[in-house]
């Protein structure tokens, strides 16, 4: 499939984590196998973008796996940072639908809306893909005059019995 004609999206920094998560508890695995999987079966079939945000929030963590997850990205196109992003994100964060950190989640959205991506791939289901959440996310991107991009897990690309 062409570049051109394909779907972009934006992965976000949970994927890589969980990717190589260090965790043992069930949940952690089962992300880190659906992670995989979609990777696996699904990544080849969209351009992937990232950001320096991501690499930063993955540099930041500790443990043995740091340089495994910012290897699995380091390829991905990284999307500029117009001066722009920051008041999306400051509009995000004024209007109670994202966290008060500007280079978090907030971040993420307005990089992945502003640079008009498919869709942003995540495990953060409380503040970026969050059923509840989405309607005001377009409200506000509407407003903003962007577009939204589909807030996924990739268990939203996988079937039933993955």
């Amino acid at each position: 499939m062409n570049n051109e004609t394909q779907h972009r999206v934006y992965i976000e920094t949970t994927i890589p984590s969980f990717y190589y998560t260090l965790r043992e508890d069930l949940e952690s695995r089962a992300k880190q196998s659906w992670t995989r999987k979609w990777w696996e079966e699904y990544a080849d079939q969209f351009t992937l973008v990232s950001s320096g945000a991501v690499i930063d929030e993955l540099r930041s963590g500790k443990g043995e796996k740091t340089q495994k997850r910012i290897n699995l990205i380091k390829d991905l196109e990284m999307l500029p940072v117009p001066s722009r992003i920051h008041q999306i994100a400051q509009t995000y964060i004024n209007r109670l639908i994202m966290p008060k950190d500007l280079f978090g989640d907030a971040h993420h959205l307005a990089l992945a809306s502003f640079h008009n991506t498919d869709a942003l791939l995540t495990w953060n289901c409380k503040h970026l893909a969050n059923f509840n959440k989405i309607h005001l996310i377009r409200q506000i991107n509407q407003e903003l005059g962007l577009p939204t991009p589909e807030l996924a897990t990739p268990l939203n690309y996988l079937g039933a019995y993955d």
